[in-house]
């Protein structure tokens, strides 16, 4: 199983959050000087979401070269104000892969920018599993009494030059699509060597800090897409568990594992290792809750603890491995993740940070988790039972015509 490859030379601070993350993200923002690129699955106009479009508002207007993607599901329109608000300072903004009248009954839907990330000058990146969305609100069921559950880093550091190459590149390729698709229906009149001429007004980036003549948190950043890094993040995942000797905690909200992953968890706790997952207690959609009750069985028999967070909605996709190796980022452990979407978490070795990941799980699990019994669960009623089977062979058929196995 090939390693990915961790870097020493950076800082890594784990943010705690929304409030931590808000007020992280915007101070960066409001500070750049020359750029600012940020991807997001969802941008809510909420009161935080406000908050973070103002500060891109200012950064533009002031000169700075802003450039903002959003999915086109996630993110479902920009409010008519904003949309004016951004021209007005040129804030250059994009919704990804909006759908069209089949809706995602187009398998090709499926495929989402899921991931989270914000470079500020080349020096600093922010990375992890929190929309821009208010910790206290949701878009499906309004004000929620107490916050989301999630976490995101802010790194500095060799990464960095890796999240803004990979947000570049993504930022051209959707500009390339938005000309030809011009060309073709006769929209514009410039060849595509012009048009394709026309995509990177990039200023002068800023040095990234400096991390020359002393030893850091050694860290990597490993994305997921459907060209070069299909798989990328699955494997980090299986080698961390399969060198694991003590001690696997990971706590991510749509867990649907396929049959690698599950069988590398299975392993570990045969081996002696203590696994604890801390997954969504919450019914929010039917194949989210229902599609990952039938691999519970087998982790149970093996000896895993599952735990349902009961305290409100998890959004986490963070683990930590022996105390040392942690990853914080947007991937699930489900197929829409590993499979079809675009992702981006953070690896990093480092004990600190990892026992202080821990340290935010464990309460988690010991406050708000509620641990399923082995054989509870093997006797629960034949209509769950029957639920689970449909959602697991209906997310399979989906898969399938998705051009994917699992």
């Amino acid at each position: 199983m090939t390693a990915t490859p961790l870097h020493s030379g950076h800082q890594v601070r784990l943010l705690k959050g929304g409030s931590d993350f808000f007020a992280a993200l915007i101070s960066a923002i409001d500070a750049s000087q020359h750029e600012v690129r940020l991807e997001t699955y969802i941008f809510s106009f909420d009161a935080s979401g406000e908050l973070v479009a103002a500060a891109l508002e200012r950064a533009a207007l002031r000169g700075v070269a802003v450039f903002l993607v959003m999915d086109g599901v996630g993110t479902a329109e920009v409010p008519t104000q904003w949309a004016q608000r951004f021209s007005h300072a040129r804030v250059q903004w994009h919704r990804f892969s909006p759908l069209g009248h089949w809706g995602l009954l187009i398998p090709v839907g499926w495929r989402r920018l899921h991931r989270k990330l914000c470079v500020v000058d080349g020096d600093v990146v922010f990375c992890g599993g929190i929309n821009i969305l208010d910790d206290y609100f949701d878009p499906s069921y309004g004000t929620l009494e107490s916050p989301r559950f999630d976490f995101a880093v802010q790194a500095y550091g060799p990464l960095v030059a890796i999240a803004h190459s990979a947000m570049v590149q993504f930022w051209g390729r959707l500009q390339i699509t938005r000309q030809l698709e011009k060309l073709q229906f006769g929209g514009a009149h410039q060849t595509w060597k012009d048009a394709n001429q026309s995509l990177y007004p990039l200023r002068p980036l800023t040095d990234n800090r400096s991390v020359a003549g002393r030893t850091g948190i050694s860290a990597a950043l490993v994305l997921r897409d459907n060209v070069r890094n299909r798989n990328r993040i699955e494997r980090a995942y299986r080698k961390a568990i399969a060198e694991a000797r003590q001690e696997i905690v990971i706590a991510n909200a749509y867990f649907l594992p396929g049959g690698k992953l599950r069988r590398a968890l299975v392993h570990a706790a045969r081996r002696g290792v203590r696994v604890r997952l801390l997954l969504q207690g919450r019914y929010e959609y039917f194949m989210q809750y229902h599609g990952a009750r039938p691999v519970f069985g087998v982790l149970l028999a093996a000896g895993v603890e599952i735990h349902e967070y009961s305290s409100g909605f998890l959004h986490a996709k963070v683990a930590v491995v022996d105390g040392r190796w942690a990853t914080v980022g947007s991937s699930n452990l489900d197929p829409l993740s590993l499979l079809l979407a675009r992702e981006a978490n953070v690896v990093v070795d480092d004990v600190p940070f990892a026992q202080e990941l821990r340290s935010s799980l464990i309460s988690a699990i010991e406050a708000h988790g509620v641990k399923l019994d082995a054989q509870a669960y093997a006797q629960r009623p034949w209509r769950q039972r029957f639920l689970d089977r449909l959602a697991f062979a209906g997310m399979r058929m989906l898969l399938f015509l998705a051009g994917r196995r699992y």
